[in-house]
């Protein structure tokens, strides 16, 4: 995990998940932003390709798993089907996206905003660190941002056009992730499909007032700031509560309060917050935002202080591509250790995202969807993040069976065969990838039913 973008630890990371993608027999670029693809062609790339991936980057004092099994589950999963011999007819990728974390430049999912046509040029220009560098002007030093040649810099357009997948080049996205909630593990069960996305809009919330001595300004002559935002900030727990999403898919959150000058002797002269307000429901997300921005106003009139309310960011939320979904939750069922769940779709697990993820931007571009792993107690963005290793091991191996079954053309998992079953009877074949053991009533591998070297084509899935 990398907490600083385009640092030598980043770069060391970079060249690891290089070196990766390519001894998984992936072709590999990398574009001016930063992202980096290993490609796998198919035999008609004019049907679009099907990627999968996620992000290296991370919060400070946080895990290593977030992002990060997305990531090497998307290497692991094609190098498990080209050592079967799986030969896909679309395209099929592995992505490493750039900046999934605002950390440095304060926006969330530069790769692949980028990437889906999600990022204006200006906007990309514009984003600094808390130091005063540009985005550009760090891609560069990291050996990215750069126009044809590798010498010249670029542009915010040309950068982002070297990231911008043309439409139909890539048609299905698919994002291993840990689930960073508790629902799976409550369910005891390992898998879960993503129903849909929760997006944030991003607010910023400046309150100002002329300060003064902590001694000598009496309390009914004061317009403190500080206040003003101790108010504000269960303000925006009643905002949300008051736009009917309390018990729905909506939180709130103001998660930066920055006093200045912060000394303990002086009445503060500013007082700055940044709020997140998120849901599934777009329109009743922004209702909470109505909400809390009039509460900022509104304490600002009472205790007589200025406010400024930016918005930072504002995207709808994603609903989860149907097919998508539909070739996750048929790969679950293939591999559910639960026996209510194996060889039944409809009963794989369906779960809301409140988290942000690269999924959410490529969706504007591509059909996209997520398949979430159980993590210990559902915490994230912790030291003590944790996901079995059994349990990342089944979500690669249904992310391989979902890649093959999209990279087929024709899906071939979860479709019945039981001619072929009859006429093989109880034979007892392993597939290598999925591990299960067919009995003669099992269905079609996505590896086909041909016999190959180390593969027998067949896995039984009740």
């Amino acid at each position: 995990m990398t907490r600083i973008l385009f640092t030598p630890p980043d770069a060391r990371a970079r060249a690891y998940v290089r070196g990766l993608m390519k001894e998984a027999g992936l072709e590999v670029y990398e574009d001016g932003v930063g992202n980096v693809r290993g490609r796998w062609p198919g035999t008609d790339p004019l049907r679009g390709g099907v990627g999968s991936g996620s992000h290296a980057d991370a919060l400070p004092s946080s895990g290593k798993y977030d992002g990060t099994v997305g990531v090497l589950g998307a290497i692991a999963a094609l190098k498990a089907l080209r050592a079967v011999g799986y030969k896909p007819v679309r395209t099929l990728e592995a992505i490493l996206f750039t900046s999934e974390e605002p950390t440095r430049f304060g926006l969330s999912c530069i790769g692949s905003r980028a990437m889906a046509g999600w990022l204006p040029p200006k906007e990309l220009e514009d984003l600094t660190d808390a130091n005063g560098t540009s985005f550009l002007e760090a891609a560069r030093g990291a050996g990215y941002g750069f126009g044809p040649g590798g010498k010249v810099p670029a542009t915010g357009a040309e950068v982002i056009k070297t990231a911008r997948i043309p439409l139909g080049v890539l048609t299905h996205f698919l994002e291993l992730h840990i689930e960073q909630a508790p629902l799976l593990e409550r369910l005891n069960t390992p898998l879960g499909v993503v129903s849909a996305i929760a997006a944030p809009a991003a607010l910023r919330v400046t309150f100002t007032g002329p300060g003064g001595h902590a001694g000598t300004v009496p309390m009914a002559a004061r317009r403190d700031p500080g206040l003003a935002a101790a108010a504000f900030a269960l303000a925006v727990e009643a905002a949300v509560a008051e736009a009917g999403a309390g018990a729905a898919a909506a939180v709130a959150t103001v998660g930066v309060i920055d006093l200045s000058p912060g000394a303990s002797n002086a009445i503060p002269t500013a007082a700055v917050l940044t709020v997140d307000v998120r849901d599934t429901d777009g329109p009743r997300r922004d209702a909470a935002v109505r909400g809390v921005k009039a509460a900022a106003r509104r304490l600002a009139r009472a205790r007589g202080v200025g406010v400024k309310v930016e918005t930072l960011s504002s995207d709808p939320p994603m609903p989860a591509d149907a097919e998508v979904a539909a070739a996750l939750a048929r790969a679950v069922a293939l591999v559910s250790p639960d026996p209510a769940t194996r060889g039944h779709p409809d009963r794989v697990p369906r779960l809301v995202s409140g988290a942000y993820h690269d999924a959410l931007p490529t969706a504007r571009s591509f059909r996209a969807g997520m398949l979430f792993v159980r993590c210990a107690g559902g915490r994230s963005h912790v030291p003590d993040e944790y996901a079995r290793p059994d349990d990342v091991a089944l979500g690669v191996t249904a992310l391989a069976l979902a890649l093959a079954d999209l990279g087929a053309g024709p899906p071939l998992v979860g479709r019945a065969a039981p001619a072929i079953a009859r006429s093989r009877g109880a034979t007892h074949r392993t597939c290598p990838v999925t591990g299960r053991v067919d009995d003669g009533g099992g269905r079609m591998c996505p590896f086909g039913n041909k016999k190959k070297k180390g593969h027998e084509g067949v896995a039984e899935v009740r």
